[in-house]
């Protein structure tokens, strides 16, 4: 199969455990756009906490895209044009923002560059360092968030998470969109707004098939664009069901799995 474009999660995907991108997976991925392969960083950041690395892998160069928020925003890195944008109403996240204080768990959003919450914990601080956002506290977040946002995310211990995401994932069915991107996190996003649906709005504007397309990624909220994709890899560090759905298992994060595919399968 000839495939035309690679779709990368960033954490435990595309990442080390520090956050770098090995020096074999970045010439990999720069090798396979020289040679035409559209390459997509697929993520659960918001866009701006993706631009790094999009320029540390050229992807203006070579036209290549970011799709941040779970999808929520699709963006070409070589004109920066928004190609795609689904956002949630201020009613919406103030409704969220009640259903955080009722479950007893912390909730932000984005304003701009900047986290918005109104209170600090050790998973917010998580999202702080991941992201490189500047935190933005607020006394009223209702009154904060006057204008639409891409997304909202409830966090707390893992344990506790999983009981809420059960029970909100049937409270908002045909409402909204809510997964987990790392045990910690719970995001909520637009109906149908995820990364597999974003990803074939993408191909549509391309004219690029399904079959065409690899998809890699380790987490819950990588699901739908495994599924979606010709060939979806799961990483070797991949949560189980990841594993169970993907067509393909890779090395792990930290043994340039990422790179062992694209040599392998494209460039090859």
């Amino acid at each position: 199969m000839t495939y035309k474009m690679i779709v990368l999660d960033l954490d435990d995907t595309l990442l080390r455990e520090d956050g770098t991108i090995s020096p074999r997976t970045k010439q990999a991925l720069i090798n396979a756009q020289e040679a035409g392969i559209k390459v997509v960083l697929a993520s659960g950041r918001p866009t701006y906490a993706m631009w790094d690395l999009a320029e540390e892998l050229n992807l203006a160069t070579y036209e290549s895209f970011i799709l941040s928020f779970n999808g929520g925003i699709i963006t070409n890195c070589k004109t920066k044009e928004v190609v795609f944008s689904c956002v949630l109403a201020p009613e919406i996240a103030h409704h969220l923002y009640d259903v955080s204080k009722r479950e007893g768990v912390n909730i932000l959003t984005y304003l701009g560059d900047n986290i918005l919450t109104d209170e600090i914990s050790e998973y917010i601080e998580v999202e702080a360092n991941i992201t490189k956002m500047p935190l933005l506290m607020t006394d009223d977040f209702k009154q904060a968030v006057s204008n639409p946002v891409v997304k909202v995310m409830m966090l707390e211990e893992p344990e506790k998470l999983a009981l809420v995401e059960k029970k909100l994932q049937q409270e908002f069915a045909g409402a909204l969109s809510v997964t987990r991107s790392k045990p910690f996190f719970l995001e909520f996003t637009e109906n149908g707004v995820d990364k597999g649906n974003s990803l074939e709005r993408l191909i549509d504007q391309l004219g690029i098939t399904r079959e065409e397309v690899i998809a890699i990624g380790d987490g819950n909220n990588d699901l739908t664009m495994l599924e979606f994709a010709g060939f979806g890899v799961a990483m070797g560090n991949a949560a189980t069901n990841v594993k169970e759905i993907a067509d393909y298992l890779t090395d792990t994060n930290m043994n340039d799995g990422v790179a062992k595919v694209v040599e392998e399968f494209v460039l090859n």
